[in-house]
């Protein structure tokens, strides 16, 4: 299994969402006689299934089945995988959602659930009584969970229609189910696997505090989701105290973390070192930002204003979640990535989202946008662009060395 191949796929679909991140960009200065929200769902469903997707169930495949005897079912199931994601990938741009569009994300979702059967079939009794298998495995579940929001869309549409505030939270579900449930936890998953990989001892009873307050933090957060519709202010409390499960969560893992840094500082590289230092400060942050979104004035402005919305989404998954994939693809010698790549690619993260943030500022305080901005941030989108396309080539250059 050539899983550096893999990679090189994932990488593939960043580099295809970052150059629809660019086009979305040009629709605000050139005339483009394509569908904007077409792309948009282009974009939105290839960064999640084709980039992170990909790139997090081949390192839970060389974490935990590689050698297992599963080679040829985990092949078809990886290249059914592609086939699925390609189909949208090709429709979605021409036809947005409609009935064959809807059969390749349907059939996204059965292929899913396989990768989900067998990972718990074929892992170990010992894989099974460590903790990051009980993290990956709960991660797994999440994302069967997340899929309840596709499911329930047809029946929606068809019901109450797409307008429908139904349809909206349906999306929201899962969504939230997917980046908190699914990736970040996974992502906990593989860095605890880090830990035992080096002995570090992590005491059960700050494990459990750490899974159980994070789990339960998942669950309570999705409030925050439907804050939007100004519901009744028990759930305003809710999403609150799961904000702050998740900070007293993590602020619990960070301590042990702490207290081992000289094992990490010689297990990891400098590079290395650098991703999960920016990766620590940005889920600090966003863990910060789900207690501010809790309070009604903040929640009422962030949900009318859909800059902040989408700043915030990109924190996650091109920042928190993206970083800590290259940090976990270097560590395990599955794509090689320099400082000064990562330098690039940080810059054009920071600029990208220190420009969405304050269109979204500028607009919540009615005042006019400076001239050119639609051209400074599509400046922006193309230096990301660059970094990805940079760190895409550069993991041809080790084609000859084994996986």
């Amino acid at each position: 299994m050539k899983l550096k191949t893999h990679i090189k796929i994932a990488l593939g679909y960043f580099l295809v969402i970052a150059l629809l991140g660019v086009l979305l960009r040009l629709f605000q200065i050139v005339n483009i006689s394509i569908n904007y929200k077409f792309i948009v769902h282009s974009h939105s469903h290839i960064a999640l299934l084709g980039w992170i997707y990909t790139g997090l169930t081949t390192l839970i495949y060389k974490l935990y089945l590689v050698d297992k005897p599963i080679d040829k079912k985990y092949k078809l199931l990886f290249w059914s995988t592609q086939v699925t994601i390609i189909g949208m990938l090709v429709t979605f741009p021409f036809i947005g959602y409609a009935m064959l569009s809807i059969v390749f994300s349907t059939l996204f979702l059965i292929v899913s659930y396989w990768f989900v059967y067998l990972f718990l079939k074929h892992t170990s009794t010992e894989q099974k009584k460590t903790n990051s298998y009980k993290l990956i495995r709960a991660a797994l579940w999440f994302m069967v969970l997340s899929s309840i929001g596709p499911w329930t869309l047809g029946v929606i549409m068809n019901t109450l229609g797409s307008t429908s505030s139904w349809y909206r939270n349906a999306i929201y579900f899962y969504l939230h189910f997917q980046y908190n449930g699914w990736f970040i936890l996974a992502l906990f998953g593989i860095l605890f696997f880090v830990f035992e990989k080096y002995s570090i001892h992590i005491p059960k009873k700050i494990f459990n505090i750490f899974f159980r307050l994070f789990a339960l933090g998942i669950i309570l957060t999705f409030a925050l989701s439907v804050l939007w519709m100004k519901p009744h202010p028990v759930l305003y409390i809710l999403a609150g105290i799961g904000g702050l499960f998740q900070i007293i969560a993590f602020g619990v893992l960070f301590q042990k973390i702490l207290q081992n840094k000289e094992v990490l500082k010689t297990s990891l590289s400098t590079i290395e070192g650098i991703l999960f230092k920016t990766a620590a400060i940005l889920i600090i942050l966003k863990l910060i930002f789900q207690i501010l979104g809790a309070f009604p004035i903040i929640a009422e402005i962030i949900s009318s204003n859909i800059d902040f919305v989408i700043g915030y989404i990109h924190w996650i998954f091109l920042g928190v979640i993206s970083i800590s994939i290259f940090a976990f693809f270097n560590h395990f010698k599955l794509m090689v990535i320099s400082k000064n790549n990562y330098n690039i690619y940080l810059i054009g993260f920071i600029l990208t989202e220190s420009l969405i943030i304050y269109k979204g500022s500028i607009i919540w305080l009615d005042y006019p946008l400076f001239n050119n901005y639609y051209t400074f941030l599509t400046v922006a989108s193309v230096l990301f662009f660059m970094a990805i396309l940079i760190l895409f080539l550069k993991q041809f250059r080790n084609q000859h060395k084994n996986d």
